[in-house]
């Protein structure tokens, strides 16, 4: 069964990691795919991997010029957007007294604020029953150690989402928030983590999983593909927890 043909998609942060998965697989179920990203050479890459008519937007979510700019470019190239996918997202490991003011404020700048205006520059330009699904993160409803700041940045993303959902509702825009659990990608090296401690490091998150392991990017692009797709044609403002079962303990 292909569910988004004829679909146009924009996948944010879609580059790498779970954004990437999201992507390939949308592009598999018939969408038309855009990616974002920083840098021109992923982008590039990306694109090239997906293949079926993939294309991409190249920007920082962090900056507001980006999401107008985009926004344009997407209206004149294919007119309307089905589904918008707001996924990019950073992340430190640190404890709340070592944060330097600039990282605390790039990480809101992109996981709250980058999805604030992304959606309200998207938005008008989404075709009527469309769909935004937006990346969360499990660290906003449990406490993870070292994450307060990405936790706070997190936790707006789902009073902005029932708020979305309640404002798009007369033109049938569904808004849904997918928060991850630990998730093996590469932002694993991004926080930190060499590649001699990351058996240990993955050991230990898999042992605060009941399902006993780490998610895949592929398991995270199905949550998104139900959350898109007219599989979810009844469900607005929820927060989809796909994390192993990690937030019962």
């Amino acid at each position: 069964m292909v569910l988004l043909t004829g679909k146009t998609a924009m996948i944010t942060g879609g580059t790498s990691g779970i954004g990437f998965a999201i992507a390939k697989l949308f592009a598999v179920e018939g969408a038309r795919v855009i990616v974002s990203g920083r840098r021109e050479d992923a982008a590039k890459e990306a694109v090239r991997r997906i293949g079926a008519g993939a294309s991409h937007v190249l920007g920082d979510v962090a900056d507001p010029e980006f999401h107008a700019r985009a926004a344009d470019e997407i209206a004149e190239r294919f007119g309307v957007l089905d589904i918008y996918i707001a996924n990019a997202g950073i992340n430190t490991i640190r404890h709340s007294g070592e944060v330097p003011e600039a990282e605390y404020d790039a990480q809101f700048a992109t996981n709250t604020r980058g999805v604030f205006i992304g959606v309200q520059k998207i938005a008008p330009i989404l075709r009527d029953r469309g769909a935004i699904v937006i990346t969360g993160s499990l660290a906003s409803e449990k406490v993870l150690d070292g994450h307060a700041v990405y936790a706070g940045s997190k936790a707006a993303i789902g009073a902005f989402a029932r708020s979305w959902a309640l404002e798009l509702k007369d033109r049938g825009i569904r808004v849904n928030v997918l928060s991850p659990g630990p998730t093996d990608t590469e932002i694993l090296g991004k926080l930190g983590v060499t590649p001699e401690q990351r058996p240990a490091f993955e050991a230990q998150m898999a042992a605060a999983i009941p399902l006993g392991r780490l998610g895949r990017p592929e398991e995270l692009a199905s949550a998104a593909l139900f959350l898109a797709s007219d599989m979810s044609s009844f469900i607005t403002g929820v927060n989809l927890r796909v994390d192993g079962g990690m937030a019962l303990l």
